[in-house]
């Protein structure tokens, strides 16, 4: 019987492991559209005082563009951004608290 248990917290340790992995992969996700998102900030304020012409970057060109379209289509992107970081907040949440709840599961079973 000692061997099942056994097998069965190294498969809880395993799976906690994973748990833990993913949670680093949210975390840089997280931390990647929270920069992307400090770019667009910054570049709406930039645009907002800017007069005159305004351009925008595509690949390797800049291409002249229209005020009001930029402003639409980084709030757009904003948006989306936010959208993206609610969703990576969320599965974050729930793999944190089945980590915590394996993790207590696991301390409850090694103390016995």
């Amino acid at each position: 019987m000692n061997e099942k248990i056994s097998e069965e917290n190294a498969r809880k340790i395993q799976e906690l492991q994973m748990l833990e992995q993913n949670m680093q992969n949210f975390l840089i996700q997280k931390q990647a559209f929270q920069f992307e998102e400090n770019e667009i900030i910054n570049a709406s304020e930039e645009l907002k005082s800017s007069e005159g012409d305004v351009y925008k970057i595509v690949g390797q060109v800049m291409i002249k563009s229209q005020k009001n379209d930029l402003e639409k289509e980084l709030k757009s992107k904003k948006e989306l951004i936010q959208l993206r970081l609610k969703n990576i907040e969320k599965q974050e949440g729930l793999l944190r608290e089945k980590a915590l709840k394996l993790r207590e599961e696991l301390l409850k079973d090694l103390k016995h």
